[in-house]
Parts: C-alpha cells; structure tokens; sequence
C-alpha cells in the first residue's frame, strides 16, 4: 500500500487519461450515430455498414469506460481508506465513489445498448445515460469544489465534456465511416455532417472553456506564474493544432462539390493525425483535474513574470558533471555510514516508496543540467542527421536512431544517481520511486524506437507497420511527459521546471504525427510532412541545451 500511494499521482493521471479517452469515445459514439450515421443511413450506400461500426466501436469504448472508471474508484477507495483509517461502507459513502460506480452503471447499460441481441438501442436511453455520466463526472471536478458559482462552473464543465466528447470523441467514427464510403457523394454528405457536428461542438468547447479558464485561473499572473496555467496553455496549443488539421479537411471535403470523384484518402489521414493530437489533449485535460485551479494558489507558490525571464535566459550549457560523491544522497548516506560503523546493520539514505522527498544541493541541480545539456546535444544531433539524410546528400546519415541507443544508455546510467548503477538503491527497488519509474519508461520507448526506425531505415525491415512504431512512440512520450512530475517540495520550483518539460511534450506530438502523416500521405502533402518532424527534433534538442533548474 505504501508503493501504490506513492506512486499514486503519477497513476491517478495515467488512468484519468484513459478514463477520459473512453468518455470521449463513448459518448462520441452516441453523437456520431444519432446526429450522422442513423439520419443519412438512407442516402448512402453503405448506410447499414457505418451504424454497424459504428455501434460496435461504441460498445468496446463503453465497455473500457466501465474497466477504467471501475480500476480508477477501486485505487482512489484505496488510498482513501489507507490513509484515513475509513471503513469499507464509510469508504463506498464517498462521493467520487458514489459517482464512479454511477459512470460505470452507465456505461455498462450503453455497451450492453449497442450489442446486436438488443436490436435498435432507443436514441432516447443513450441520451439518458450520456446525460448520466457528464452529471456524474461534474459531480467530482474542479466547480462542484468551488465555494461561488458552483451551478454556473459546473454547467459550463458539462457542455465543455459534451463538446469534447462529440468532436474529439467523434473523429474515430469519422475515419471509420470514411473507410465505409465508396463515392465521392457519400464522403462528401459524411464530411460535412460531421464538419458541421465539430464547428458547433468547438464554439461551446471554447465558450466553456474560456468561462472556467477565466475563473480557475483568476488573473495573468495566475494564467502563466502556475501548473495550472502552463497545462492550459498546453492545451490550447494542441486544440489549435487540431483545428488547423480539421481545417484543411474542411476545406478538402469542400472541393468535393466541384469533384465528387476526388479520392479522400488525405481526409481520412489528417483524420487519423487528428485522433493522436486529440489523445494528448484529451490527456492535457486529465492533468488539469489533478493540479489545484491557479487562483486557489498563494500569491507565493506562482513564479513571477522576472523569475520566468530570468529561468529562460539562455547559458552556456554545462558540460562537465559534478562528482557522485558530491551529491546530497550521497552525502548524506557516507555520514549515516560512518555514524553506523560499528552497527552491523546499515541505514539507507533514501528509501523509493516511503513517501518522502530525496535530498538535494547545488551539486544535484548541476548533475540534473548535465544530463539535460547532453540529451539536448544527441538530439540536435540526430535532428541535423535526419535533415541531412532527408535531403538527399548523405545516405550514411540514415543511421541516426542508433543516436537514440546512446541516448538510451545515458539517460539510464544518469538520470536518477540514487539508484543503480551508481548508486545504492537496487534497479528493483528504484522502480518503487513514481520519478523513477517514469524515468524507465521513457528510457524503454527511446531504445524501442530507435531499434525500429533504424532497422527501417536500413532496409532490414521494409515492413509499413514497423515504419510506424517510430511515430507512435515518439507521440506517446509526448503524452506521457504531459503526466511527467518531479519530485520537489517547493510548488514554484516545480513549476518552473515542468514549464520547460511542455514545449518538449508539445514538440514530441508535432514530430510524432507529422512522421505519421509523412507516411501514411501521398505526394506532396508527404514530402512536406517530413521536413516537419526533423526539424522539431532540432528544436527540442536547442530546448533541453536551454535546460535550467536555478
């Protein structure tokens, strides 16, 4: 218990994450059939197909809503009753409780709506229980908290899901019914519905959004001196990713007028770069439920506007690395060692799961740049190489992801001294720290990709799905670094390094998708596409040369 405690911020996140990937899906689902598939079903040829995959999308998504939602209720009573001593009925009274097992109800009666035994689900139910789970989920955010305004937060926090869910969630059933068409009349009608689905749905997500952004942050101080308001920042950076690629698939499904024959293969992949950027806004928004609303922080934890300039003021980059010896932990355990000498029993400096902060000194900010700087230089580095090997001029350079082997290896030797190799604390061990653990999870996606795309580049796997483990991994570590926390006492600090951790996040969605798209397009959308992602490893690459701590 003491582990999953420990770890449970950075777990709370992760499944929050999924939990609201299955919301947005589910309840997609249910906008998707009764607002398109059902009321053009008879206008198209493959009418009876789209509500078909429809509905079976739609199941699978409610039925991992309910998975999630019940694993999420199940760890938060956990923690609940672990730390203050409650009973299992006391624990089951809980509010979040009460409103989970309400969500998974929902959603187990809407994935058992859309089997094929229960024939036609009733329009009129599906809306009932969708109506059900967004009242359950206002329930337990950040406006049923609020002290004023309580109502009006919280029914703008309910358009704001519904909005999401019906154009993020809606985009998967778009790519499906796509697929479905075979004539230009078809993409087109389908297109434009939901063209006309997701411009409304974004002018209630913006007006929702900007009501509570105005009133969980409270001033500009707040907006950009927080976590909070950095991740919102974040969010709305990816949201306006996504509205530049819905726009051009506006305007692709438009010229469908002029030419109904015009194939709608590039539609369909802006759509599937859609439904990755949607992940990791969908993501962003999960951070969001687990840091406090910047207006509720003390004028002392945000950073000021000076404190924020002055972190971002470029220095030349720290190439040399402090001692090991020097380091708090280290310190710290040859004092306990020596106090101890005649014991026979040897205390630990720092014990990964129990809770409490590791120590840290001059010397530790010194060693965290280093690995920083460093990392920054194999990135540029591989960022230049791709550029290089993308222009033509020098085939020997296509052996850059063996770059991110090295990365690998330095990252995992150096990113966290407590623990072995360096240090005291045992791999096995060390995984019991949530920053660590994060810490071998990135270093696990950086070898992976680097092993594929290398052997993709090479020719030693011409195979099209092993060309996109690459993408998907570098956009999965962009999300994950949207979850990513270090482990510091002091909220300003941490602010500030999480700051300089967003743009990287951003920087690794861009490059991922815009990989994934270079593969997947037809010339010249492609050939543009793969300028795109080299050049945002170049720029994460100058980010983690900026990288500070002090």
């Amino acid at each position: 218990m003491t582990l999953l405690l420990d770890a449970f911020g950075f777990l709370s996140v992760v499944l929050r994450g999924f939990e609201v990937i299955a919301q947005s899906l589910t309840l997609g689902g249910i906008a998707f059939l009764l607002l398109l598939a059902r009321p053009l079903a008879g206008g198209l040829t493959a009418g009876a197909d789209i509500k078909d995959a429809t509905l079976r999308l739609m199941g699978w998504s409610a039925l991992a809503f309910a998975f999630v939602t019940a694993l999420s209720i199940g760890l938060e009573g956990a923690i609940l009753a672990s730390t203050v001593g409650l009973s299992l009925g006391e624990t089951l009274g809980a509010d979040f409780v009460l409103a989970g097992i309400a969500i998974t109800l929902a959603a187990l009666a809407i994935a058992a709506l859309c089997t094929a035994k229960m024939g036609r689900p009733s329009g009129a139910a599906l809306v009932a229980l969708a109506a059900a789970i967004l009242l359950a989920q206002t329930l337990t955010s950040h406006a049923a908290a609020r002290l004023d305004d309580r109502v009006f937060l919280g029914g703008a926090e309910l358009l704001h899901q519904a909005a999401a869910a019906v154009w993020l969630g809606g985009i998967p059933y778009l790519v499906l019914a796509l697929a479905k068409c075979r004539d230009g009349a078809s993409w087109r009608r389908v297109g434009k519905r939901f063209s006309q689905m997701a411009m409304a749905s974004v002018a209630v997500l913006v007006a929702a959004g900007l009501t509570m952004g105005i009133a969980y942050t409270g001033s500009w101080a707040a907006a950009y001196g927080t976590s909070y308001g950095i991740m919102l920042g974040g969010k709305i950076a990816l949201l306006g990713f996504l509205l530049a690629l819905g726009g051009m698939n506006f305007l692709l499904i438009d010229r469908l007028r002029g030419d109904p024959a015009r194939p709608m293969l590039r539609v369909r992949r802006f759509a599937e770069a859609e439904i990755g950027i949607a992940v990791a806004v969908l993501f962003a928004a999960a951070s969001l439920t687990s840091l406090p609303p910047a207006g509720d922080l003390a004028p002392s934890d945000r950073a000021s506007a000076h404190e924020i300039v002055e972190r971002l003021i470029p220095h030349w980059p720290r190439l040399t690395s402090p001692d090991h010896a020097d380091l708090a932990i280290s310190q710290l355990q040859a004092r306990l060692d020596a106090e101890a000498a005649a014991s026979a029993q040897k205390p630990q400096a720092f014990i990964p799961g129990a809770g409490e902060l590791p120590p840290r000194n001059a010397e530790d900010i010194a060693w965290s740049e280093y690995n920083h700087h460093w990392a920054g230089l194999l990135v540029l580095a591989i960022g230049i190489l791709a550029l290089a090997e993308r222009s033509g001029h020098a085939r020997w350079a296509r052996n850059w992801p063996l770059l991110f082997l090295v990365l690998a290896g330095f990252l995992f030797l150096r990113s966290d001294p407590e623990t072995w190799p360096l240090g005291d604390i045992g791999f096995f061990e060390s995984l019991r720290d949530p920053e660590v653990l994060q810490h071998r999870i990135f270093v696990l996606l950086i070898a992976g990709f680097a092993v594929f795309e290398w052997r993709v580049r090479t020719g030693r796997d011409p195979s099209p799905a092993a060309a996109l483990v690459f993408p998907l991994i570098t956009a999965a570590g962009g999300v994950l670094l949207l979850a990513h926390s270090h482990a510091l006492s002091n909220v300003k600090d941490q602010m500030l390094i999480e700051m300089t951790h967003l743009p990287l996040a951003l920087l690794g969605v861009a490059a991922g998708w815009s990989r994934w798209l270079e593969l997947r397009l037809d010339p010249p959308a492609a050939r543009v596409a793969a300028w795109v992602w080299p050049v945002a490893f170049v720029l994460v690459g100058f980010l983690l040369l900026g990288y500070r701590e002090a």
